[in-house]
């Protein structure tokens, strides 16, 4: 059993090789040697440690004393010198744990190189050169080199070159002025592996000699997380929609960060913005129930998407498309918010423009046939809940087909344009003014107490429309028929009150224009027209129609020189019917195009008749309107009927009056050239009727006129009534074309046109039309007779 005193101190001398030199008494009662024993032996097997070598290097370790000791122990080593500063051996200086030292005091102990390979990152010590006294393991595999080489090595130049003049920088002056060293370098590896550490080190003084203590961090793994915050930062500078930030404090979210693009877009920079909560940007009065579902979502914690309308930095107003997300951290709470402001101001205007052009007619601007529906509709809601009185106004220009003949489509525009303005002019802000086509507008008058107080309304509106529209130096005079028709009184739906006030405007047209009021018995007559124009569909499928012809004989011979196919319709309850009796219906309607085809057909299919009885020269007229004739297929229907029933040119001539022709002359001018091309010859109907343009007809080259109805009428036995009729004779015979005289009655009308030089007539005192058999009779009598 030991009989070792703590409180001795045990010490011993050895060579360089390690081998015990002198022994003390409190050796042997630790070690349970006697110096005999002892002297000669190996002091690394006595302490328990691994090897000699270890023990310098360490200059101080803990270890665990083998038996007879067992226990731990605290060594320390000292070099002994001789007279020239050899060393020749050391001093070995062992203290039991036993011993009263603190635990401070024997944590302090302990040897510095068993403590550097525990650390987590690199541990050196430099002297001033950059010289590497001492590391740990962690150096070694992080430069991967031997013990021996970094030994060798220049601390700097395992550094990335271009951290090296930095590094050489900051430890210079370290030494020089004991400042704290703190730098991020690239270690780089044998294998040419860089590795970013975070180096720290402190001058330490040790022994007289002043050295670099310093450590490393391995900063990959944050270096991979700064990249990619930056490649995040990058992305959002260069997103095109803005992005902002805002840090969740309470009732305010203030900017903690905002891209480049929130900038272009707002027009503040980052500087004016971080610290503010974002609402300074609102725009007053616009968008409060958005604003107040975002900041419900914001208290909340939700996502929200809302569109808003901001102000820019230079006060102008922007649509802004926001997206609202939270932000949560580790703990799951919300301390962030991130916007997405996606300016799409020029996407919502190309929106209202497209509403606009959906809803506005591109011409005048006014509210098109959609809109009136739609605001009329809703007119009619409002009145019915408050017991109001709702007006229709139906309003359509006289004679505006006129003007676009007579001045031209440009000066029809502006006078649309003109009107348009002067009819917003005439209503208040809650009224609406739409245009339905055409010449047709349509204003709803809202909110009216009494139909006095709108007969005034409308009546202004009359005055306004009837003053002369100036355009290209003349004055365009302008009239309008104007039909009204009110809620509830004319009818409970919208499409019940506008067909109140079209019924009502066609009396104020049948009356010469001005302002009708609708009334019952308008209804009545539409009841009818409508009755008439459902008839009328089916009378081509029953086979009601017919035609007879009335013929048409040369003044000097009696001869027939012709035929007018003449329409009638044998009605089921009515009778037969002539055509002023329904075509203006079906005028109207469009119907006349069907029947006209039909006409022709028929007529056509008589001259075939006609040629194959032997009468080759005897053509049939047909009346046309400017509906059937003014049709691009009219041309080609007429050439492709001359083919099919083999009829040669001059078998069939078009009538059209010539108000209608010289209402528009261009017109008039292709459709004669197109006639002749095709073989069929125009007739101008009606010659006299109104004024007549003379240099119009010869370049219109016909050669056939007939005389207005009034002008052979007004022909008497005496006086001066046939002064008319003997002056259109006279125009045509001086421009060479055949004048025929319709509507013939009496001996004295006869008698005149034939003294006077009429070529042909044509009436009842000839004969009533016929049918196409009585026809063929006629002519086996009077051609062969004459």
């Amino acid at each position: 059993m030991s009989t070792f005193d703590p409180s001795e101190q045990v010490s011993f001398l050895a060579d360089d090789a390690g081998t015990v030199v002198t022994w003390n008494p409190p050796c042997a009662a630790l070690f349970g040697v006697a110096a005999p024993d002892a002297v000669g032996r190996d002091a690394a097997g006595l302490l328990g440690a691994s090897s000699w070598p270890d023990l310098l290097q360490a200059g101080a370790t803990h270890v665990d004393l083998p038996a007879p000791a067992q226990r731990a122990a605290s060594i320390a080593l000292a070099a002994q010198l001789d007279a020239i500063g050899v060393p020749r051996g050391y001093s070995v200086t062992v203290t039991p744990a036993s011993c009263a030292l603190s635990e401070a005091e024997r944590i302090g102990a302990t040897a510095l190189r068993d403590v550097v390979d525990l650390l987590p990152g690199t541990f050196y010590i430099l002297n001033p050169e950059g010289r590497i006294l001492m590391w740990n393991h962690n150096l070694e595999r992080l430069c991967e080199m031997m013990p021996e080489e970094i030994a060798q090595a220049n601390a700097f130049e395992l550094l990335d070159p271009r951290d090296q003049p930095e590094a050489m920088e900051k430890s210079q002056r370290l030494f020089e002025s004991n400042t704290e060293v703190e730098m991020e370098v690239d270690y780089v590896a044998r294998s040419g592996r860089e590795t970013p550490m975070l180096l720290r080190g402190a001058r330490i003084e040790c022994n007289g000699g002043q050295y670099l203590f310093g450590m490393g961090i391995d900063i990959s793994k944050r270096r991979e997380r700064e990249r990619q915050m930056n490649l995040y930062k990058r992305a959002l500078d260069a997103a095109s929609n803005g992005v902002i930030i805002a840090h969740d404090a309470g009732p305010d979210n203030l900017i903690e960060y905002v891209n480049p693009a929130f900038e272009r877009i707002t027009g503040y920079g980052a500087d004016e913005v971080i610290g503010r909560d974002s609402r300074f940007m609102a725009s007053p009065g616009h968008d409060e129930d958005e604003r107040r579902r975002m900041r419900q979502a914001l208290d909340e914690h939700r996502s929200v998407h809302v569109v808003l309308r901001n102000l820019r930095k230079n006060g102008e107003l922007f649509w802004n498309d926001l997206h609202i997300t939270p932000v949560h951290d580790d703990n799951g709470q919300v301390t962030h918010f991130v916007g997405i402001l996606i300016d799409v101001t020029a996407s919502k205007e190309r929106a209202d423009h497209l509403e606009h052009e959906v809803n506005h007619d591109s011409l005048t601007g006014l509210a098109n046939r959609t809109l009136l529906w739609d605001r009329l509709d809703h007119a009619v809601h409002l009145a019915q809940r408050h017991q109001t009185l709702v007006a229709a106004v139906l309003i359509d220009l006289d004679n505006f087909k006129t003007i676009n003949d007579t001045f031209g489509h440009d000066a029809g525009d502006a006078v649309l344009k003109v009107v348009a303005r002067r009819l917003q002019a005439t209503v208040r802000d809650s009224d609406t003014v739409a245009r339905m086509s055409g010449d047709e507008f349509v204003m709803v008058l809202v909110d009216q107490p009494s139909l006095r107080y709108t007969l005034r309304m409308v009546e202004r509106v009359r005055r306004a429309l009837i003053m002369p529209v100036a355009f290209g130096g003349s004055e365009i005079p302008v009239g309008a028929s104007l039909g009204v028709a009110a809620f509830p009184h004319d009818g409970h739906a919208p499409a019940e009150l506008l067909r109140a006030a079209d019924m009502a405007m066609y009396r104020a047209k049948d009356n010469g224009g001005g302002v009708h009021f609708f009334s019952s018995e308008m209804r009545s007559a539409s009841e009818a027209r409508a009755a008439l124009a459902g008839s009328m569909k089916s009378a081509l499928e029953d086979d009601e129609l017919f035609l007879l012809f009335q013929p048409r004989m040369d003044a000097r011979s009696g001869k027939v020189r012709g035929f007018e196919a003449l329409l009638r319709w044998r009605h089921p309850e009515h009778g037969v019917m002539l055509p002023a009796a329904f075509l203006g219906e079906a005028e109207e309607s469009g119907q006349i195009v069907e029947i006209g085809n039909w006409v022709l057909d028929r007529a056509c299919a008589f001259a075939r008749e006609l040629r194959h009885a032997g009468y080759t020269a005897l053509p049939v007229a047909v009346n046309v309107s400017h509906r059937e004739y003014s049709r691009p297929t009219f041309i080609a229907g007429i050439a492709e009927r001359m083919s099919r029933y083999g009829l040669p040119p001059g078998s069939i001539e078009i009538e059209i009056p010539e108000a209608d022709l010289i209402r528009n002359p261009g017109l008039g001018r292709d459709l004669a050239a197109q006639l002749r091309d095709v073989g069929a010859m125009l007739s101008i109907d009606q010659f006299g009727r109104g004024i007549s343009d003379l240099n119009f007809l010869q370049q219109l080259s016909v050669r056939q006129v007939k005389l207005s109805k009034l002008a052979v009428h007004n022909i008497a036995n005496h006086g001066r009534g046939g002064s008319l009729a003997k002056a259109l004779i006279d125009i045509g015979r001086n421009l060479d074309i055949t004048v025929v005289g319709e509507a013939v009655e009496t001996e004295a009308q006869v008698e005149f046109l034939r003294s006077h030089g009429c070529d042909q007539m044509q009436g009842q005192w000839f004969s009533e039309p016929l049918s196409a058999e009585a026809a063929r009779h006629l002519l086996g009598q009077r051609q062969h007779g004459a």
